[in-house]
C-alpha cells in the first residue's frame, strides 16, 4: 500500500512521512478514524514507507512530499501483505471452516483477499460478509494476544522493524487488552505497534494512555461544509491576528481553540496545512484549487494567497507539523498554539527579499 493510493488523506500522509524522515517514530501508535476514510490503509502505507529501501521524495509543491518506491523487495512484500516482519491481527469469529477458538492466524489469506478487493474502503461489516458470518460479532481474543507476544519476541526476519497492525482494536476483549499493556509500554527494540480503531471510547484508558494518537479525518463527516466554514472563519481571524500580532485578541483566539478539544485542534491544523498548500500552489505555479481558496471573506481570498511563497511555506509547514506532534503528545494546548502563533507570525511577515 502506497500513500498515493489512499484518497483524500494527502495532508496526513505528508505528516506521517515527515515524522519517519525526521526519526521521530513512536513505537506504539493509534490510528483513530473510520476504516473507509483510510485508517488501516494509512497504517500499512506507513509501515511500507518505513521499510522501503528507496524512498521517493517529490518536488516542493507536489501533492505528496514523499512515498515508498513500490518496487523494492520490501515494498512488493508489503503490497501483498506477505512481508515476514508484518503481522496482522483483526477480529474473527467461528465460521464453517473454523469452528472453535478462532484467531487472526486462521484467516490471513481471507484478510489479504479482503484488502485486495476493498483497499481503504473496506469496513468491519464487509469483513464479516467476506467470512460469511454477517450475523456474528468478531472479537480479538486471548489466543491472538498470546500469538502477538510470541511473534514480537522473535528476531526480525529481514533486519528491519517488526510491525504489528491490530485492526479494529476496540474489539479486543479485556483479557487481551490487558495482556498487551506491557508490550505497548516496553516493546522489543525496533518494534512498531499500530492499533487501528474507529472508537477511542471503546478502548481501555490504559491502552489509550500508552499510544501516540494519529487522528484520521472522516472524509464523510470530518470536513463537512459546516466544519469547513467554521475552520475558514478561524483561519481568517488567526492569519489577520498573526500579521498584526495584537496580543490581547490573539490570546483570546488561543483560548478559544484550546477549549475546542484535541481532535478538533488537530483537524484544524490539518485544514490550515491544506489551505496554505492551496495558496502556495496558486502563488508558485498558478494552480488554483477552487473552493480551497474561498475562505468566506472576498478581500482576504484575493490578497492572502500571495503571502504564501517559497520563502516561508516550508517553515510554516514544519511549524504546523511540530504543533500537531506536540498536541498528539498531550502538550498544553494554550502553550502549543501560542508558540505556534509566534512562529507563524514571523514566517508570515518574512520579507520577500529573503526569498
Amino acid at each position: 500500500m502506497q500513500f498515493k493510493d489512499i484518497e483524500g488523506q494527502q495532508i496526513l500522509a505528508n505528516r506521517l512521512t515527515e515524522i519517519i524522515d525526521s526519526g521521530r517514530i513512536s513505537h506504539a501508535q493509534l490510528f483513530l478514524g473510520p476504516t473507509a476514510s483510510g485508517s488501516l490503509a494509512l497504517a500499512i502505507a506507513y509501515a511500507q514507507y518505513l521499510g522501503c529501501e528507496n524512498r521517493q521524495h517529490f518536488p516542493e509543491g507536489s501533492v505528496l512530499r514523499a512515498d515508498s518506491c513500490g518496487q523494492c523487495p520490501s515494498c512488493r512484500k508489503y503490497a501483498g501483505l506477505v512481508h515476514p516482519d508484518l503481522h496482522l491481527v483483526f477480529p474473527t469469529t467461528t465460521t464453517a471452516t473454523v469452528t472453535s477458538k478462532p484467531c487472526a492466524d486462521d484467516f490471513q489469506e481471507e484478510f489479504r483477499s479482503f484488502m485486495e478487493e476493498f483497499g481503504q474502503r473496506g469496513t468491519e461489516d464487509d469483513w464479516y460478509e467476506r467470512l460469511g458470518v454477517e450475523n456474528k460479532q468478531g472479537m480479538i481474543r486471548e489466543r491472538d494476544a498470546d500469538n502477538i507476544i510470541r511473534t514480537l519476541g522473535l528476531k526480525s526476519y529481514e533486519g528491519g522493524y517488526k510491525v504489528l497492525v491490530v485492526w479494529m482494536a476496540e474489539r479486543m476483549n479485556v483479557v487481551t487488552a490487558n495482556t498487551l499493556l506491557k508490550t505497548l509500554e516496553e516493546p522489543e527494540g525496533r518494534t512498531l505497534l499500530m492499533l487501528v480503531a474507529e472508537s477511542r471510547d471503546r478502548l481501555l484508558s490504559t491502552i489509550v494512555s500508552r499510544v501516540q494518537q494519529v487522528v484520521v479525518p472522516d472524509l464523510g463527516v470530518g470536513m463537512s461544509d459546516a466544519r469547513r466554514a467554521e475552520f475558514s472563519a478561524l483561519f481568517v481571524q488567526w492569519m489577520r491576528l498573526l500579521f498584526k500580532l495584537n496580543m490581547k485578541p490573539l490570546s483570546d483566539w488561543v483560548d478559544k481553540i484550546a477549549a475546542a478539544g484535541r481532535e478538533t485542534q488537530k483537524l484544524f491544523l490539518q485544514y490550515v496545512q491544506e489551505s496554505l498548500r492551496a495558496c502556495f500552489l496558486k502563488t508558485a505555479a498558478g494552480i488554483s484549487l477552487g473552493g480551497e481558496l474561498e475562505f468566506g471573506d472576498p478581500k482576504f481570498d484575493q490578497a492572502f494567497p500571495a503571502m504564501i511563497a517559497p520563502r516561508n511555506i516550508e517553515q510554516m509547514n514544519e511549524a504546523l507539523n511540530e504543533a500537531m506532534y506536540a498536541i498528539e503528545r498531550n502538550a498544553n494546548a494554550k502553550i502549543a498554539f501560542m508558540q505556534l502563533s509566534f512562529r507563524m507570525s514571523r514566517f508570515l511577515r518574512k520579507p520577500a527579499a529573503n526569498n
